[in-house]
């Protein structure tokens, strides 16, 4: 049995409409890619699960990177790259997949801006530094 979280569907749609059904750090635009995820995560803060303002629609992999800490989005919405992959920078795929966008604006949605104090929560909580 799957365990379904509530009003899950209405989050993603919120949060994929609000960036035109494109990651804001890459601006892809295959929807089967896409996850609406979570600044808080889901677990960590119940009140704001839904909220739209603790949302940020990326591509597969980097909603991954980001849940693990590899990166994060300053306040200023700007990406910051993890130094746990300076022990990756021989794998071809990591300068393409990440560390070309250090320091690059994310691609901004049209409603719902990303909390400036989730963010700083996923910076002070989450990011490996």
């Amino acid at each position: 049995m799957i365990k379904q979280r509530v009003n899950q569907n209405f989050f993603r749609s919120t949060i994929l409409s609000s960036y035109n059904l494109k990651c804001c750090i890459t601006g892809l635009s295959v929807s089967e890619f896409l996850v609406a995820s979570h600044i808080i995560p889901w677990k960590k803060d119940e009140k704001n699960r839904l909220n739209p303002h603790n949302g940020l629609c990326l591509n597969s992999i980097h909603d991954k990177a980001f849940d693990k800490g590899f990166i994060t989005i300053t306040p200023d919405y700007k990406i910051k790259i993890s130094k746990k992959f300076d022990d990756f920078k021989k794998d071809i795929a990591v300068p393409d997949f990440f560390l070309k966008y250090e320091n690059q604006p994310i691609i901004l949605p049209d409603r719902f801006l990303p909390s400036k104090e989730f963010l700083n929560w996923h910076y002070s909580n989450i990011f490996k530094k």
